[in-house]
């Protein structure tokens, strides 16, 4: 075959290629259009489908809004006295004239002011119905001090007879007992079964727009937002379900319309809701819920301790033996309860009753569920080793600042009168720390008991060690590691034997109660 024979056959070979190429580029795109079109069909199937899902939600809404109360609430609120007018400089003052002759001057719109009624609205789901009765749980800051009440119903029935049979502000519930008839009562649902990304509704009337329903997910669980205060038992679920003002007591349920918390409090600066809502699980809540009802108060049971979370200084928890980073540390064992000889300082507690305890909250939230009298199995961690220790629950008091400070006293006496003066050493100096003996005048000054001993820190360097581990002046130092500290100078000699760069652990007294302080120098 001749040289151009031979490049027209190339020529025609690959002519022949190349319209192969192109018509298998053909069928792929075909096919892939037809694999597009094809998903798009079934999305668009999909789409259909999902009126399916906003059928949950008219079901959802239907089978909980009978239940769903509006609360009208009227309180007498007492007037601010403006006696003396603080104000007001003094050098104003006398441009007003004294027309009553009570010394103080007449400023228009101050005078002696009537007492003043509060009407405010909030929710209410029931969720029990007795006969004629129904019962409804609320938050406290609803209902608590109500003097009288509006209840509306669902269906338009107001009921004015309404009354509070108890409310607990510990947990900002309450439960209202109407008499009426052809009520409807909600479901208790398992708030331990919520996980973050469950789909929730929120019932109530906001700003008083009765009969509102928004829904959204649980952004998180066991929340602690300071709300009810230091004795308080917060336990919130976190929700994005739009919440305002007027939703409070209204019941959070899940897509089985199930109640499984009551509306609270959101996270706002500007009084509306800003995308995070708090809701009080309903598993706490149907506890208070059946002691309010019943007795018209909350017995909750108590052991008598000061805790603080492992989490918060692993270092302080090691130096007790113990290697985990979850658990409560026993700061304190208050004088004469339940605790007392049985759980000591330093003791970790893992579990309760076979549970597991990871902080503070669930300790707290455990025992108070717990009834008086009940035995309870405490797991501990004491130096290094695991036991049990069993404790009979006591009631809570009612007055739970009383108990702080009540813990025990060093048995040894000395020094009880005198004061040596300032103990400084290379120790106290790294630590930033200045100690001096007890004195009537200093025990008095720093708000502790007369008979305390130990070394008081009288002084200290706000940037050194021992401020930023959570030293105070007024603290009284009863321990260094397992060595008691009797005074200023037992303290010195304690600190020598010490190796901050390691860790020292201290054990502290002042007029709050008892703790445990880590100090470390972790370099730079």
């Amino acid at each position: 075959m001749s040289p151009i024979k031979k490049s027209l056959s190339y020529l025609v070979v690959g002519g022949v290629s190349v319209a192969g190429v192109g018509v298998a580029n053909s069928l792929f795109k075909d096919v892939q259009f037809a694999r597009a079109q094809e998903q798009v069909n079934a999305s668009r199937d999909q789409l259909q489908k999902m009126e399916d899902f906003a059928t949950v939600y008219k079901i959802v809404g239907k089978t909980v809004e009978p239940s769903v109360v509006s609360i009208e609430v009227h309180k007498t609120v007492k007037a601010v006295s403006m006696q003396g007018h603080p104000e007001i400089p003094e050098e104003l003052k006398k441009f007003f004239p004294d027309r009553d002759g009570d010394g103080e001057p007449d400023v228009p719109g101050m005078g002696a002011q009537p007492d003043m009624e509060q009407i405010g609205t909030g929710s209410g789901v029931i969720m029990q119905v007795d006969g004629s009765y129904g019962y409804i749980l609320t938050n406290n800051h609803v209902a608590g001090d109500a003097e009288e009440m509006t209840v509306t119903l669902s269906d338009g029935r107001e009921i004015k007879k309404a009354k509070t049979l108890g409310a607990d502000p510990k947990s900002d519930l309450a439960v209202v007992r109407i008499e009426a008839d052809h009520l409807i009562a909600a479901k208790w649902g398992d708030s331990d079964q919520l996980e973050k990304g469950d789909l929730i509704m929120a019932f109530g009337s906001p700003f008083g727009y009765v009969g509102s329903m928004t829904h959204g997910i649980v952004s998180a669980l066991n929340r602690q937002a300071g709300i009810l205060g230091r004795n308080g038992y917060e336990n919130f679920v976190q929700v994005d379900a739009p919440i305002n003002p007027g939703n409070s007591g209204g019941p959070l349920v899940n897509l089985h319309g199930e109640v499984v918390g009551i509306n609270t409090a959101i996270a706002s600066r500007t009084g509306s809701f800003n995308g995070i809502g708090f809701a009080i699980p309903s598993n706490q809540a149907k506890q208070v819920f059946g002691q309010l009802k019943d007795k018209g108060k909350v017995v909750r049971g108590y052991i008598g301790v000061s805790i603080m979370d492992v989490s918060r200084d692993p270092n302080l928890a090691k130096s007790f033996g113990y290697e985990g980073d979850k658990g409560v540390l026993v700061q304190e064992t208050y004088a004469d309860t339940p605790a007392t000889g049985l759980l000591q300082e330093g003791d970790i507690v893992t579990s309760i009753n076979g549970k597991k305890v990871d902080n503070a909250t669930q300790l707290r939230n455990i025992v108070a569920g717990l009834g008086p009298d009940e035995e309870a199995t405490f797991t501990v961690s004491r130096e290094g080793k695991t036991q049990d220790v069993k404790i009979k629950i006591g009631e809570q008091p009612s007055d739970l600042t009383a108990m702080r400070g009540k813990g025990k006293k060093p048995s040894l006496s000395r020094n009880e009168n005198g004061e040596k003066g300032d103990a400084n050493s290379d120790a106290l100096a790294q630590l930033g720390l200045k100690l001096t003996d007890p004195t009537p005048a200093l025990l008095q000054r720093f708000g502790l008991e007369s008979d305390q001993q130990g070394a008081i820190v009288s002084n200290l360097d706000a940037k050194g060690l021992a401020a930023k581990a959570g030293f105070f002046q007024g603290d009284v130092i009863t321990k260094i590691g397992n060595e008691e500290v009797l005074d200023a100078d037992s303290a010195k000699a304690a600190l020598v034997k010490q190796d901050v760069s390691k860790g020292v652990r201290f054990y502290v007294v002042n007029r709050e109660g008892s703790r445990f302080v880590f100090v470390k120098n972790e370099g730079k």
